[in-house]
């Protein structure tokens, strides 16, 4: 996933759509009052508006007006509205981007909240209820999680006369499939390498048995050894031309060309199995395994939380709206219509059912292997040096290990921020 910035006037704009609420002034409980839920996912939207109308059902006072904006926006947007007061009341929140607005007081503490609704965090992954956590304080209740796999095209494989990746798959594995899947007189690759963080390299410096960030937050891994091999397992493939170039992935994002059935392998998450699954060009042709193994098996995970702005006109409504948003029922609605794999205990089996013609359970199962994605520091700069620093590299321009190396040392200047 890419951060966009626009042109301060459709930011300006689009933070005016995003009003924080309808209007007036009391928190009395039979006044009318309007919240708004923003998000970036087209796709999860007509799951969100159902939750929206089965809290409103109980919550016949409220109404939530959910408000779709695209990802090239909604980051810039949520900036500009959080610092000029037009923020929506709920929004969803990334770990990434998470520790600036809770250092920034834009966020509604939810801690009180957790205890008066008697909300058990333990039913959330931890790592993901971490993520939301600042000065021992809940600032976002855990929606979704994800890990990852390799999402593969069963007809290109067939084709190719390759078999289908399964969990004794290892580096070498996909290597040698991406070669012989590559077809360039059909336009055809083996697999999509691009700068790819929480989908691509961050998994395979885990593998290869590094760290991304220190424990203590202080450092990065990038430059050590198995930071490079981590790298290197993606810049060989360009390399190899396995891949479409990062001018071309740049034209048409990875998860469009597989889409297109013009590369056979893309490593990424479960959020886009409803995609694909209401994709009609898809259909029967694809499938998901588990991502291969380095020196040891492992993915990062990470997930999606429901936040609340601090400076919203109606607190108390935003609280009760997010305590649904956190509970069983909002978790079941995502499931049972396959919109996402909801972070509550216990109500992932109606998202496997969803969606029969996928192994999904693969994604259940690396929780086992997991790795939570690191969010040290101000986290969205430092994974936003990655394409200034590792371009080079990836066009075969710059050694491995000196991309590396300057990397890593651009992202620990922005660890030892305070």
């Amino acid at each position: 996933m890419k951060r966009t910035w626009v042109a301060v006037t459709a930011i300006v704009a689009a933070a005016t759509l995003l009003t924080a609420c309808s209007g007036g002034s009391g928190e009395g409980s039979n006044e009318k009052v309007t919240l708004t839920y923003a998000n970036w996912s087209e796709d999860q939207t007509p799951a969100m508006q159902q939750i929206a109308t089965e809290f409103e059902k109980a919550n016949p006072n409220i109404t939530v007006k959910i408000q779709t904006l695209p990802w090239t926006e909604y980051w810039s947007t949520l900036q500009v509205g959080a610092a000029g007061g037009t923020a929506p009341d709920a929004f969803w929140m990334l770990g990434d981007h998470f520790r600036e607005y809770a250092k920034g007081g834009q966020l509604l503490d939810l801690s009180d909240t957790v205890k008066s609704a008697g909300i058990d965090m333990s039913v959330y992954p931890k790592a993901v209820t971490d993520s939301y956590t600042y000065e021992g304080k809940s600032f976002a209740l855990p929606k979704d999680f994800d890990t990852n796999g390799i999402w593969y095209n069963k007809a290109l494989f067939d084709a190719a006369g390759v078999k289908y990746p399964d969990d004794t798959w290892d580096w070498q594995d996909v290597q040698d499939a991406a070669k012989k899947l590559t077809d360039p007189a059909k336009g055809v690759w083996g697999i999509a390498a691009p700068i790819d963080a929480q989908g691509g390299f961050y998994n395979t410096i885990l593998q290869a048995g590094g760290n991304i960030v220190n424990p203590d937050g202080t450092a990065s891994d990038f430059g050590s050894p198995a930071g490079v091999a981590g790298l290197k397992f993606w810049t060989d493939l360009q390399a190899a031309g396995s891949s479409p170039t990062l001018k071309q992935l740049s034209d048409t994002e990875a998860v469009s060309m597989f889409e297109n059935q013009k590369v056979a392998m893309y490593f990424s998450g479960a959020y886009w199995a409803l995609r694909f699954h209401k994709n009609p060009d898809l259909k029967g042709k694809i499938d998901v395994a588990p991502l291969p193994q380095g020196v040891k098996r492992a993915t990062v995970t990470s997930g999606i939380g429901n936040a609340g702005y601090a400076g919203s006109k109606h607190p108390e409504e935003l609280k009760k709206f997010l305590a649904f948003l956190g509970g069983t029922r909002a978790a079941e609605i995502q499931a049972a219509t396959g919109t996402v794999l909801p972070a509550y205990k216990g109500t992932q089996q109606p998202w496997l059912d969803s969606m029969p013609e996928y192994h999904l359970q693969v994604f259940i199962d690396a929780i086992d292997y997991s790795v939570p994605l690191p969010v040290q520091g101000n986290a969205s700069e430092w994974q936003g040096l990655a394409p200034q620093f590792l371009t080079d590299a990836w066009d075969g321009k710059k050694p491995v290990e000196q991309a590396a190396k300057e990397y890593q040392d651009a992202v620990d200047q922005v660890l030892t921020k305070k």
